[in-house]
């Protein structure tokens, strides 16, 4: 066996910067968090060939000082922590003094500073090999720039995986992109091969911050979110969340932060995905841009060499403050969110198409008569439970008792419709008013119906154009969610089981049941512990009685493992009730009067997340006055 040494510096940093430096994007990211841990207000960014051969970083921070230049090089020299205690509350982005050390190992690099005591800047100067610190004095305003040239030129291994100067380059775009999402008061600038390509002034207003997440995030995304600020033990979550009718192909514009680094963590992606999870549509992801402060000493950042991991002191207490602060944001929302999307996208889709200075007869605009109120937040939205108070009176609550379940799905599936609710226990539908109101009467939101198509849809007038609506749909989502609301209000009933299901598990599994075994009977489960490796069901939930038990306690079991709780039992119980309603629903062909009709339409406005059938279908869409005068030509 070869005799133990000590690595090189060289070899030593060169490890280390397999970790840290991956790609230039890599590079970019360390240098812009110091710069920003330098208290920067401006950042610049020039990029060559992807990366390859140039990037330069420059900022207008506190500066380095002359003699702590080539220690700025070494590694685990650092400004940022001097002590343990400093390690357990990080709220700098950087801390562990590896990466200039680790890029300088891999590039020619070059650092110029100048601190604000001093009155001129010096030069520090590194090749790859020997890494031997060569310092000089430069010109140079307060602040620092970093030059690296030439990325992993001693290591050809390494610049083979490479891939295309545009690939990389789209990789530092993204890397831009974050930062300038997570400190709104510093600008930043990008530019590659002499091009600029973002350059974004400080956003010290809400306006500002705004036209910022419309300029990196696209402004359809702007006008199809909600603001939410909302706090408690503690905690803060702000930022904006997209309507469910913006969803995705894929997870390209989810960025969440904590106290302004940007992470990827199971525990949040999984609270997320729990709050959309009836209001989107087959595999759609959300879009969301969102920001969590929490006290320093209770997350741990130093996780991942990326720093892109966290731990969280108390996993359970921030994923259920995050699920119920989203979940809340989304069932506030009502058809006059999802109004100020579809008029700004169609709007901009006139304007782009109208020569300057000309307006089609009839397209919305200033003068008018219709507009709609600033968005406002989820703090400000509805009742919620504490640390989640708003201002929006409560919606006309229609009391449905459990008992009358049966006879009301009854007499849908009979032909009773929306007209039956009445005679089926629930509070019935309001009559209202048949006719459009007078310019001068308040419109609600989704106008008054005029009209049914094929006995499919319900078509409405409102200012704001034409709105279809897709009355099973509408009347899915709504059913769902009554009864939802008499589920809560008489509690999950447990239904014992004739013969009881034994089944084979790990250890570690067998003895969850008995650490967890109130919150299982919550669940409505119960679970004996019969041996080292074997369980009992003895008891599942009353509507899951035809549910596959052994199944279901298994996946309860893994969301116990994954992340300390479950809401498996609830997502299939829902996801029951979904079906029912779905079933219980008023069919297609089924023939509404007018104010049968007006009712749904009201019955959709103060319905929670009423823009989704439990599917995650659209229940109803706008066409505006600008489409059609555009089918007609009119204006031109």
């Amino acid at each position: 066996m070869p005799h133990i040494h000590l690595l090189s510096p060289r070899l030593a940093n060169q490890i280390a910067a397999g970790e840290v430096v991956e790609r230039p994007a890599s590079v970019v990211k360390e240098l812009v968090e110091n710069a920003l841990d330098a208290g920067a207000r401006r950042v610049d960014v020039e990029i060559e060939q992807g990366g390859a051969k140039l990037i330069r970083v420059r900022d207008d921070g506190s500066g380095i000082e002359e003699d702590d230049l080539p220690l700025a090089l070494s590694r685990h020299a650092t400004s940022k922590i001097t002590s343990l205690d400093d390690l357990e509350a990080v709220a700098s982005l950087g801390f562990r003094g590896e990466a200039l050390a680790s890029i300088s190992s891999v590039s020619r690099l070059t650092l110029t500073s100048r601190a604000e005591n001093q009155e001129a800047a010096s030069r520090v100067e590194v090749e790859g090999r020997e890494m031997d610190a060569r310092i000089s004095p430069a010109a140079h305003p307060v602040g620092t720039t970093v030059e690296v040239r030439d990325l992993f030129f001693n290591t050809p291994a390494r610049r083979k995986f490479l891939r295309t100067e545009k690939t990389e380059f789209n990789h530092v775009d993204e890397c831009i992109r974050r930062q300038a999402l997570s400190r709104f008061d510093t600008g930043f600038t990008l530019r590659h091969n002499q091009r600029v390509v973002q350059s974004l002034r400080p956003a010290e207003s809400a306006l500002d911050r705004e036209r910022r997440i419309g300029a990196l995030c696209g402004q359809q995304f702007i006008d199809n979110a909600v603001v939410i600020d909302a706090e408690a033990t503690g905690l803060r979550l702000w930022g904006w969340v997209a309507l469910p009718t913006f969803s995705r192909s894929q997870s390209d514009l989810q960025y969440f932060f904590v106290n302004g680094r940007v992470i990827r963590d199971k525990l949040v992606a999984h609270a997320v995905r729990q709050a959309y999870r009836d209001v989107l549509y087959n595999n759609r992801h959300p879009a969301f841009v969102l920001y969590l402060e929490v006290d320093p000493a209770t997350v741990d950042v130093n996780v991942h060499p990326t720093k892109h991991e966290v731990r969280f002191r108390d996993g359970r207490l921030v994923h259920d403050f995050i699920f119920r602060t989203l979940h809340r944001a989304l069932a506030d929302v009502r058809p006059d969110d999802h109004f100020r999307g579809a008029v700004a996208q169609s709007v901009g889709r006139e304007a782009a198409a109208q020569p300057t200075g000309m307006e089609s007869a009839g397209a919305p605009n200033a003068q008018q008569g219709w507009s709609y109120p600033p968005r406002e937040s989820a703090s400000q939205a509805s009742p919620a439970p504490s640390g989640f108070g708003g201002e929006r009176p409560p919606m006309p609550r229609q009391e449905w008792r459990a008992s009358d379940q049966m006879a009301f799905y009854q007499s849908l599936n009979a032909g009773g419709g929306v007209e039956a609710e009445s005679s089926a226990g629930s509070a019935g539908l309001a009559q209202v008013q048949a006719t459009p109101p007078a310019d001068s009467e308040e419109e609600p939101p989704l106008g008054y119906a005029i009209a049914q198509l094929h006995g499919i849809y319900i078509l409405a007038q409102s200012r704001a154009g034409l709105i279809v609506v897709d009355m099973h749909a509408a009347h899915e989502r709504i059913t769902y969610e009554r009864m939802k609301r008499a589920l809560a209000e008489q509690d999950l009933k447990s239904q014992p089981l004739l013969v009881p299901v034994s089944m084979a598990v790990s250890q570690k599994e067998a003895a969850l049941t008995e650490t967890h075994g109130e919150g299982l009977q919550q669940l409505g489960l119960q679970i004996e512990r019969i041996g080292p490796e074997t369980l009992a069901v003895r008891q599942v939930p009353a509507l899951l009685r035809g549910a596959d038990a052994e199944q279901l306690v298994r996946d309860v079991l893994a969301d116990l493992i994954e992340h300390g709780q479950s809401d498996r039992v609830e997502a299939v119980t829902h996801e029951l009730l979904g079906t029912m309603a779905c079933h219980g629903s008023v069919r297609a062909n089924r023939q509404l009067t007018i104010p049968e009709m007006n009712s749904l339409l009201r019955d959709m406005e103060a319905t929670e997340r009423s823009g989704q059938c439990n599917h995650g279908r659209p229940t109803w869409t706008l066409v505006t006055l600008g489409e059609l005068d555009k089918l007609f030509l009119r204006g031109r």
